[in-house]
């Protein structure tokens, strides 16, 4: 095919942005940091390889926006979301969510990696739940709740734990959300 005969393709920046965010999440997700390439998130995004410095600056900046975008939706875990909070946990099954959880594990080898993921969730998650919170630490029990949000996710959604899939899972609602009031309360 030569030049003349290929259909010309109209610019789009925000499409090509999309593209290429979508790419490469599902990149870091499925191999990692160290395991997904800017030349087959590229060609995935079937787009040129110079894009992405273009539009991220490197793929340690694509990592970084590819991070905030998936720890964006994040829960809330106050003293009123709480009940809400809880059965989302043991019963919800958000692709999103474990998409994020994915690419978290499969990233945190790598120091870089991880120090961008940690910048995310305290400057953007950990801040807001911060300020919802009552009382004092709110830095600190904000921590603790998101580990304790990370935890059932993990032994629920990608090791399958048996109580936390059971039919009747819901019975442990009022368990977990004792749990979440514990630290959310002042």
């Amino acid at each position: 095919m030569t030049a003349e005969d290929r259909p010309v393709r109209r610019r789009d920046a925000e499409a090509t942005r999309a593209a290429i965010l979508r790419a490469a999440r599902e990149a870091f997700t499925e191999h990692g940091y160290d395991g997904a390439g800017v030349r087959e998130i590229a060609r995935a995004a079937d787009v040129d390889t110079r894009l992405i410095s273009r539009y991220f600056g490197s793929k340690e900046g694509l990592f970084a926006e590819v991070v905030d975008v998936a720890y964006e939706k994040s829960m809330m875990m106050t003293p009123e979301a709480n009940a809400d909070a809880a059965i989302q946990l043991l019963t919800g099954t958000d692709k999103a969510a474990q998409d994020g959880l994915l690419l978290t594990l499969r990233s945190a080898a790598n120091p870089r990696a991880a120090e961008i993921m940690r910048d995310s969730i305290e400057r953007n998650y950990q801040r807001r739940l911060a300020d919802a919170l009552p009382g004092e630490d709110t830095t600190g029990r904000a921590a603790v709740l998101i580990a304790i949000c990370a935890g059932v996710m993990l032994n629920r959604m990608l090791l399958g734990h048996t109580e936390l899939n059971g039919p009747d899972v819901a019975r442990l609602a009022p368990r977990l959300r004792a749990a979440l009031d514990a630290v959310a309360l002042a």
